[in-house]
């Protein structure tokens, strides 16, 4: 597909929002180590992130991330409410890049309500005045983007706060890695020549095929998520997924019967060399098990040393494979209008 091909079908620019994520990452590093955060954290019991979408994605990662370090709970919630168990001892980080997502507002009262100590991450919009209006602190982050492509926002602020708030080491050395492998990966992955491109010829392979993405539990569910996600959103294809060891207990008995979809059916699998041994070793059996039903079977493998760095190479790879899918299926793949029709419903009614 030529450049001028690729302007027409994404006119919002999503490759451009794609190919800057390294310089976004940057730049919300930047934001959150200028910030100010102090809260008393000897008493913290919990940590509750509440966001949805693409907001909530950089919850889920931050507790994929450090659940081997840290020694406190870390849980996503997505709803108008908070978990029961969220009081004076709980970190509450409300999570909504345009500060309106009408649940997080809810959670946002809720955890102000329940005295929690309240971080709020956000573009503006109301979270950005109630948190004002009670003397909450905030990092404000740049707006205007599609929430699924300000991960970068998300994410890192998320994660050096609870650092600097003495829950967990810092982590600059691992995210001064993790944005020179973006940065190389960016060179590669945004030229659909490249023959080292393999986001475009995994995005070839899923052309008119359910894409079904497997990988381990541990640190790679989110990223999962996150292939799943982009590919609903931006190619606005279905994707479905499961996770090691969890699917070898019923999922893989399901490929018998409709052997017709099955071979609609193309298979990513996710793979770092930190998973399991018995895991791995499920995923390789399981591969045997599924290879003659699936369309195909592609595995693809963190790169990077340190574990944030393998955990964004595969997300960032996700990110370019869906862009291609997009272009593949003649797509653009910015506007979610079904998201914004339910959106439009949902506010006649107050």
């Amino acid at each position: 597909m030529t450049t001028e091909e690729q302007t027409h079908l994404d006119p919002s620019n999503m490759r451009g929002l794609i190919l800057g994520f390294p310089h976004q990452v940057e730049e919300a590093v930047a934001i959150a180590e200028a910030s100010t955060i102090r809260f008393p954290i000897a008493k913290i019991r919990n940590i509750v992130i509440s966001g949805l979408g693409g907001s909530a994605i950089g919850g889920d990662l931050l507790r994929s991330y450090l659940a081997g370090e840290i020694d406190i709970p870390i849980a996503v919630s997505r709803h108008y409410f908070l978990p029961d168990y969220v009081n004076e001892h709980s970190l509450v980080i409300v999570s909504s890049y345009s500060g309106n997502t009408e649940e997080t507002v809810s959670s946002h009262k809720d955890a102000t309500k329940r005295k929690a100590k309240t971080l709020c991450i956000t573009s503006g919009g109301t979270v950005k005045r109630f948190a004002e209006k009670w003397k909450q602190p905030i990092i404000q982050i740049p707006g205007g983007l599609p929430p699924r492509a300000a991960l970068g926002y998300s994410f890192f602020p998320t994660l050096i706060a609870v650092s600097k708030l003495g829950f967990v080491k810092s982590k600059k050395n691992e995210i001064l890695e993790t944005i020179s492998l973006l940065k190389e990966k960016a060179k590669i992955y945004g030229d659909p020549e490249s023959p080292d491109n393999k986001a475009f010829r995994i995005a070839q392979s899923l052309v008119g095929k359910l894409p079904v993405v497997y990988s381990s539990a541990d640190r790679f569910d989110t990223v999962n998520v996150r292939w799943r996600g982009q590919m609903s959103e931006n190619a606005k294809t279905l994707a479905y997924g499961h996770v090691f060891p969890e699917l070898n207990h019923n999922e893989i008995v399901g490929w018998e019967v409709l052997k017709d979809i099955m071979k609609k059916i193309h298979v990513i699998l996710l793979r770092d060399d930190g998973d399991y041994a018995r895991v791995q070793l499920r995923m390789k059996i399981t591969k045997e098990v599924i290879r003659e039903f699936a369309d195909g079977i592609t595995e693809v493998h963190s790169e990077g040393k340190s574990l944030l760095a393998r955990i964004f190479s595969l997300l960032y790879l996700g990110d370019w494979v869906s862009f291609y899918l997009a272009m593949a299926n003649g797509v653009d793949p910015t506007p979610v209008k079904k998201i914004d029709l339910l959106k439009e419903e949902l506010a006649k009614v107050s």
